[in-house]
């Protein structure tokens, strides 16, 4: 369980195909929290490099998580929760968007999966030829960072529920599913 915070900013993180804007989308609605998508804050140059099926560097990524940081800070200033979506699939990158109010929510799942539902979806930028660059490049949230890891094999609602068990913020008995979900405090 992570220690409490009055006004918490959660980070959906995970590779692509994880399910980041489901789960995220879902917390929204349930709390009435902000939600920023992640995907939205980064330059076209980002876009159009992964949409041409290339891997984002280091140098094109800290800009953008500068923008993603900037909007937490934003809510922290602003003595208001949030959510935002970002794969933060390093932790240079996680220790960039870190703050005291902010945990993560790692989604996490097998590389067929998350290919499948890369080949599923339709209209996002990010082919499915990038998958392994990501998984590649992802380092787990270590046992010091305030997270909570999830397996994309459970269904949203019960991702949701765990999510909501690890924050302390469930209303109802759903707390089972806890149990299938990895927590890291």
């Amino acid at each position: 369980m992570p220690a409490r915070v009055r006004e918490p900013v959660l980070v959906v993180m995970g590779v692509a195909g994880s399910g980041k804007s489901t789960l995220a989308a879902l917390l929204s609605e349930r709390l009435g929290w902000p939600l920023q998508e992640g995907d939205a804050l980064h330059p076209q140059a980002n876009v159009d490099k992964m949409a041409a099926g290339q891997p984002l560097d280091d140098a094109d990524r800290w800009p953008w998580l500068r923008l993603i940081a900037g909007w937490i800070d934003a809510r922290t200033a602003a003595g208001e929760p949030g959510l935002v979506t970002c794969s933060a699939l390093k932790r240079a990158y996680r220790d960039a968007l870190r703050r005291e109010n902010v945990r993560f929510v790692h989604l996490t799942g097998e590389r067929d999966l998350l290919a499948q539902r890369m080949l599923d979806r339709s209209g996002h930028f990010m082919p499915p030829s990038l998958l392994d660059s990501q998984l590649a490049t992802l380092e787990a949230p270590g046992a010091d960072e305030a997270a909570i890891t999830i397996n994309i094999a459970l269904a949203p609602e019960a991702q949701l529920a765990a999510v909501l068990a690890w924050l302390g913020m469930d209303d109802d008995d759903e707390a089972d599913s806890v149990t299938e979900a990895r927590i890291k405090a």
